[in-house]
């Protein structure tokens, strides 16, 4: 009984389950489910949207002095700190400079004491020179003399005399030799103490420097940004580690930038413009500019221009092409902070007489930009020229507004680039 039961149970759920699939509709997308549309031949107002940062015009860093070994913070400026020019940022600890001036001052002394004795000694010895060489003078006149009486003494003694003589102008010589000697010796040990005492002394300005240095003050008149600590984590890191910034107490490497001062009196907004939208910022393009910390603030500005090269990154496909570009503001805020994100609408214009379609018609394939067209029973794949692309709209060149253009792509039935969203590199936009 209990098998013919299971049995029966079994052949009702595959009764019902062919019911549900036959009852089902089928989900693959057909040519009749396709929505279609035509272009439309007419002027189109163009609209840039993008997203940019909030950065200050003009910024100077503070690094740590270049000195040898590890800095110590002793006072920073809180970030945020609203400073004046020649305010004080930074402090270091200044013991082993002022301990390597100690040194450099001892040195500098004990060069100048030995260079007064030997300059005291060097005067001895020229009085000693001086006094010697009147004495061997005075020898070899009084052996000349009694040379010239040889005539009157005999054969024995004037040979005496004459030896006399030589030897008396021999020690002459010789001491004349000796005073020479000791002046380039007295010379030389001179210098080889004043090149130390010149050492000495560019040590002791050079640390007498390197304590003004520990004194870090503001460059401009600005807002301080305190820089993330480097060091802190020993050396070890990952992606998307998050790091403390610098404060009182933490050690730094020489020359690492610690604090930035930005200038809030002009502020521009940096962001990415795709190559189909570089038209539209030619002429100082003006711009509506709502920044996301402050929606309830419109501000005005207007384009600085566009850079000449494309900032891709290694990641993105050829076909993303984007160009750095600025927006001056032309009333700031003084809510406004370095950082802080923006919306922006570039005013670009009328394109008069151009033929454009809803942006979600343009998709790609093989990395190029495609339309799929009704092509009589089926949608083909035909490949377009984007001259501009608008919030909602792609300006097309040369394209017939007869055609039947697919809204979704006909082989996934997923939709392309839907409107309202932030203008972007289109793949194979403008090329």
């Amino acid at each position: 009984m209990k098998r013919w039961r299971l049995l029966a149970a079994v052949v009702a759920l595959a009764v019902v389950g062919g019911v549900v699939v036959l009852g089902l509709p089928d989900l693959s997308p057909t040519l009749d489910r396709i929505p279609t549309t035509r272009a439309t031949r007419g002027d189109i107002d163009v609209k840039v949207h993008t997203l940019g940062e909030l950065g200050p015009r003009r910024s100077m860093t503070l690094a740590a002095p270049t000195v040898g070994g590890l800095l110590q913070i002793l006072t920073l400026s809180p970030a945020g700190t609203a400073v004046k020019k020649d305010d004080v940022v930074i402090e270091f600890d200044r013991a082993e400079q002022h301990y390597n001036l100690q040194q450099a001052e001892s040195e500098l002394a004990e060069a100048e004491q030995e260079i007064a004795k030997v300059e005291a000694d060097a005067k001895v010895q020229v009085s000693t020179d001086k006094l010697a060489l009147l004495h061997g003078q005075h020898e070899v006149r009084r052996a000349e003399i009694d040379v010239s009486g040889n005539e009157f003494v005999g054969r024995i003694e004037a040979e005496k005399n004459n030896i006399k003589l030589e030897e008396a102008r021999r020690a002459l010589s010789q001491l004349q030799d000796d005073i020479k000697t000791h002046a380039v010796s007295n010379k030389a040990g001179r210098a080889v103490l004043e090149e130390k005492r010149s050492k000495a002394r560019i040590a002791s300005d050079f640390a007498r420097k390197n304590i003004d240095s520990m004194t870090v003050r503001a460059p401009l008149d600005g807002l301080v940004v305190v820089k993330d600590n480097q060091d802190a984590s020993g050396g070890f890191g990952f992606q998307g580690m998050t790091l403390p910034e610098y404060r009182p107490g933490d050690t730094v490497q020489p020359g690492r930038t610690v604090v930035e001062i930005v200038d809030l009196t002009e502020m521009e907004i940096k962001t990415k413009i795709a190559e189909t939208d570089r038209a539209a910022l030619e002429g100082g393009a003006a711009a509506q500019v709502r920044v996301e910390a402050l929606p309830a603030s419109t501000m005005t500005g207007a384009s600085k221009g566009i850079g000449g090269l494309a900032q891709n990154a290694f990641w993105e496909p050829q076909t993303t092409r984007q160009f750095e570009a600025a927006f001056a503001l032309e009333h700031p805020s003084a809510a406004l902070k370095p950082g802080m994100t923006a919306r922006v609408i570039i005013e670009g214009g009328t394109l008069k007489g151009v033929t454009h379609l809803p942006r979600q018609v343009l998709f790609e394939k093989e990395g190029k930009p495609v339309v799929y067209v009704r092509d009589g029973a089926q949608f083909k794949a035909v490949p377009v020229k984007v001259m501009r692309i608008t919030e909602n709209r792609i300006v097309l060149q040369d394209f017939d507004a007869d055609l039947d253009v697919a809204l979704v792509n006909p082989e996934t039935g997923t939709a392309g680039n839907k409107p309202g969203a932030a203008s972007g590199p289109v793949p194979g936009g403008g090329r």
